[in-house]
């Protein structure tokens, strides 16, 4: 997608001030962070003071005989993100970075995280904690040998330990002497004590049922449809990921941020359904909705959140076999199931099934993929403006898109936070900027957006690479070699039951012919107002296979160190492909509706059929998204699409004039025909 469109003029002023020297890249002020080798030790402002609560952590470590406790960056049910309630890590370690791991024995406390996080840690950790840089269990429990004596018990939360971390640490202190301990009461939730934020308490709403695809009756009885066809005949499906719950009852709220979910675990059963949540959220209509007042199978009955570990431990001493996921179920509910009653799966069927959405579904999602497009075009045509004047930058342009976001209709914020990047800080792959530390926009440099919106008839994510001046060579050669990567992906035609690992190098060879490469996966599926990282779908080694029906991010990228990153991603529905002979095939629909940027298009490096898919897509939107921007008025907005979507030629250069197209698109607005 291209921000910026020149004229003749313009183009001059580009080459004369190209000639007189570029501007010098605005970087962040130096860095202020601790220096704990000097006497007395230097701490920044930003570093928070720890010495109380490491000492009242401590203290009930001795009363439990720990000689280390564990906590890890996640909550109960391995959310994404964290709500303030669940930020035990942030609160011990005073380092706010969204993944690390800290382990505190009677004499030391270190944290473990990773390349993005260093500096952030160093700002805003005081001296009692060591910064250790390779992640991972194995340096954590080679700490732990060396630093605690044979014997020595090491505690650590069974709600916040998956089943593969206990798995993974307990195999790793095997042997050693040394004990891996559950203990039931959370230790930081002891010391933070009446200081710790609330556990949230919205109101838990119905989604509409214009914004469903089935009601929660179709659901339930979908699911023990699969129970009932099931081998191994389980009586019962445990839910650990509050997605499930909220898929499975059409119902939202907003615990979590950036996804309208509430703390819940669901225990569905052959002839009950269990639901663990704050009754007091409920009002009367939604407690009718859920027929809570009566117990025949098709009845809720509401349980305290508290009560889920007793209760599933008081079925499982039935004669009952109870259905899990092992990917987002904890080991605090794993060890109460006796192993001859449990069938582990790696996603429950309520994960699996929710991944494939129905033509309903689709149509929503769809629909607010065509919506979405309005607020990033909005923004792209404001940058391309605003830029050039020297007074934007990347914190308060992803505001300013957030904001347009939050004018559409039905939107409920963003799905993420939306990372804003230009120049060399687009090279970290997920960096966002704050309101203390970003950098003003240039047009000497490139700029990657990827941002996306929740709304109640569906999740999106897009990422855009734009440049507003004159790119390098290379730069473009990268940016349309990223390109490719996403066009062949999107255009590819794959044997139904494909699993994504076995497609996901098409993404990558444009890449690899020239020696270049990415560090991410991508794609990752995505939900109907859910999660915008939805699993099991994608490119990874544990998504399942691709089935009609499933949404998925296609995102290549391109990073290159301390100077520039691209990343060009679409969200696109799994489709039966037409063949020329008769069999099971499957391609991608791109669901994502924003042009590419002309002004990085190299377009000799194009191949016919991709020239031709390119153009076919910039038709595509044309049609969806033009008559949105003419209904409402948006006669800039509009300019700007026919301009970045007219057809590519390989013997025409890419970049287009504005004034060549302003005619044709102010006829289109007034006649509604073009």
């Amino acid at each position: 997608m291209a921000l910026a469109s020149w004229g003749c003029c313009s183009w001059l002023i580009l080459l004369c001030a190209y000639a007189w020297g570029h501007p010098k890249p605005v970087d962040l002020k130096t860095e202020d962070v601790r220096n704990c080798s000097t006497s007395p030790q230097y701490l920044p402002n930003t570093a928070v003071n720890t010495t109380a609560q490491l000492a009242a952590l401590r203290e009930q470590m001795y009363t439990k005989n720990l000689s280390a406790y564990i906590i890890p960056d996640t909550d109960a049910h391995m959310n994404e993100y964290i709500g303030e309630h669940d930020k035990r890590r942030a609160w011990i370690t005073g380092f706010k970075g969204s993944a690390g791991i800290a382990v505190v024995t009677m004499g030391k406390a270190g944290l473990w995280t990773d390349s993005r996080y260093w500096t952030q840690a160093e700002r805003e950790m005081d001296c009692n904690w060591e910064l250790h840089k390779e992640v991972g269990t194995a340096p954590i429990v080679n700490w732990l040998l060396t630093n605690i004596p044979p014997g020595g018990r090491i505690g650590f939360d069974p709600f916040l330990f998956s089943i593969g971390s206990w798995e993974s640490y307990n195999k790793a202190l095997r042997g050693s002497d040394r004990e891996l301990v559950s203990i039931t009461d959370n230790l930081v939730d002891l010391v933070w004590g009446s200081k710790r934020p609330p556990v949230p308490s919205q109101p838990i709403y119905i989604l509409q049922e214009k914004f469903t695809g089935s009601t929660w009756q179709e659901k339930v009885s979908s699911i023990r449809s699969q129970m009932q066809k099931h081998h191994k005949a389980p009586t019962a499906v445990l839910l650990s990921a509050l997605d499930e719950t909220a898929w499975l009852f059409n119902l939202r709220s907003s615990d979590i941020p950036y996804n309208p979910f509430f703390y819940s675990y669901t225990l569905l059963t052959d002839s009950s359904i269990r639901l663990f949540v704050n009754k007091s959220r409920f009002n009367s209509e939604t407690l009718q909705y859920l027929n809570s007042n009566c117990t025949s199978s098709m009845c809720v009955q509401l349980e305290d959140y508290s009560q889920v570990h007793d209760s599933v431990q008081t079925y499982a001493s039935g004669a009952v076999r109870i259905w899990i996921g092992t990917s987002y179920t904890m080991y605090g509910l794993y060890k109460v199931i006796p192993e001859e009653k449990l069938i582990a799966d790696t996603y429950s069927p309520v994960m699996v099934t929710k991944a494939v959405k129905n033509s309903k579904e689709q149509t929503l999602l769809k629909a607010s993929h065509v919506r979405d497009a309005v607020p990033v075009i909005r923004y792209l045509v404001w940058l391309e403006k605003n830029v050039p004047k020297g007074t934007v930058d990347e914190f308060s342009g992803a505001e300013l898109l957030d904001k347009f976001r939050g004018e559409e209709n039905f939107s409920s914020g963003p799905s993420f936070q939306t990372i804003s990047a230009g120049g060399l800080n687009a090279a970290l792959a997920h960096y966002s900027p704050t309101k203390e530390h970003h950098r003003k926009l240039s047009s000497d440099e490139m700029y990657l957006v990827d941002s996306g919106g929740q709304y109640w008839d569906g999740t999106t994510d897009i990422t855009r690479t734009v440049h507003w001046g004159t790119p390098s060579a290379f730069q473009k050669e990268a940016y349309t070699r990223v390109l490719i990567g996403n066009i062949d992906l999107s255009r590819l035609v794959f044997p139904a039951a494909t699993s994504g690992r076995v497609i996901e190098a098409f993404a990558r060879r444009a890449l690899w012919d020239v020696g270049l490469n990415y560090g991410h996966g991508t794609g990752h599926g995505i939900g109907n107002f859910l999660s915008v990282h939805e699993w099991p779908v994608g490119f990874q080694s544990n998504s399942i296979t691709m089935d009609k029906g499933m949404f998925t991010s296609i995102e290549p990228g391109y990073y290159h160190d301390k100077e520039f990153g691209i990343r060009l991603e679409d969200v696109a529905l799994v489709v039966e492909a037409k063949t020329k002979y008769p069999g099971t095939y499957l391609t991608f629909e791109v669901v994502s509706l924003v042009p590419y940027d002309r002004n990085l298009i190299d377009v000799s490096l194009l191949s016919p059929e991709q020239l031709q898919y390119l153009n076919h897509y910039y038709q595509t939107i044309r049609e969806k998204v033009g008559p949105e921007l003419q209904k409402r008025q948006l006669l800039e907005e509009f300019t700007w699409l026919q301009q970045q979507t007219e057809p590519l030629s390989s013997r025409a250069p890419c970049t287009t004039s504005l004034a060549s197209v302003l005619a044709v698109s102010i006829l289109a607005i007034l006649d509604w025909n073009v």
